[in-house]
């Protein structure tokens, strides 16, 4: 697949991030994950993510990741594109998505360097080194440390062919406009902050329709609904359903910092795909947190 042909893909439908399955020892569960691509992947959604935030990233040891991309590619080789991700410093993402690249991923997913902080500049020149590293397409995901403005993202994406979309961790509002505006159709453009279903009304409006949702994981028929309803401008339905699952949801998600990955994990668990537990430095949700995601959960009916 070109990296034009991925634009495309990205360019309409719900995206998700499969959590990545470990077992009781916290070690990669591969059957696990497979049981769980199988039945994500008929529900509709336009790509996986593997190995993104969602899927603990930031946590896997290499072999592990090329472990969890080759998985995942082969599981869905005949439903769905899998994307990696990638991250970290620039040699290692480096070395990420030539992995990815051979193990047959359609694209990558660019996560943040993380630590040190960087200038623009620096930003941008990680960014291009990882793009041309490699032939299959890359979207680069502006969250924490990675903030390339309008002018520096149109410089990388001008030498950068492969680079085909943006996604926005940030919710800069004045920033994602002016991306927009100035990139235009170069690029194809995903909402990313958590639990994105609370803000997709608000980016669709600002010309991004797509985003990538964490529920999928476990409500996937109810997250397939929640974005045809926005896609359709079904005030209804999105407002019930934000009333009713999703402001509850986020209150539980807020209680501390990194439950966004582990309220994930606890939903699959309740409807019966136990992902394993979540690896320090996160913690799983609290028992009492976890029955009250398990009566919203029930509350949405079977899947």
């Amino acid at each position: 697949m070109n990296p034009q042909e991925l634009k495309s893909i990205l360019s309409s439908g719900l995206l998700s991030f499969p959590v990545t399955d470990f077992d009781a020892a916290g070690d990669f569960h591969q059957a696990g994950y497979v049981r769980r691509l199988e039945w994500l992947a008929p529900y509709g959604a336009s790509a996986l993510f593997a190995a993104g935030g969602t899927g603990e990233f930031f946590s896997l040891a290499p072999s592990e990741y090329s472990a969890v991309i080759k998985t995942a590619v082969d599981t869905c080789e005949k439903s769905v594109p899998i994307l990696a991700g990638v991250g970290g410093p620039t040699r290692v993402a480096i070395q990420m998505a030539q992995e990815a690249e051979r193990l047959g991923a359609k694209g990558l997913l660019l996560l943040p360097h993380y630590l040190t902080e960087a200038s623009q500049e620096g930003v941008a020149a990680h960014v291009e080194q990882v793009c041309k590293s490699v032939n299959i397409g890359v979207v680069v995901y502006n969250r924490n440390v990675c903030r390339l403005n309008a002018s520096l993202l149109e410089q990388v994406a001008e030498r950068c062919p492969n680079l085909i979309g943006y996604k926005d961790g940030l919710g800069d509002i004045e920033l994602m406009v002016s991306i927009r505006r100035r990139l235009g159709e170069r690029l194809t453009y995903l909402g990313g902050l958590p639990t994105a279903e609370v803000y997709a009304a608000a980016y669709k409006a600002l010309g991004v329709p797509v985003y990538s949702s964490a529920v999928f994981n476990f409500i996937p028929k109810t997250a397939m609904a929640f974005y045809k309803a926005i896609a359709a401008d079904d005030h209804a339905t999105v407002g019930k359903l934000i009333d009713d699952f999703f402001l509850p949801y986020l209150d539980i998600r807020n209680r501390r910092a990194g439950y966004a990955v582990s309220i994930v994990k606890a939903g699959a668990k309740i409807v019966g795909y136990d992902a394993g537990p979540v690896r320090a430095p996160l913690t799983d949700l609290l028992p009492e947190e976890y029955e009250a995601l398990a009566k919203l959960i029930e509350a949405q009916g079977a899947q």
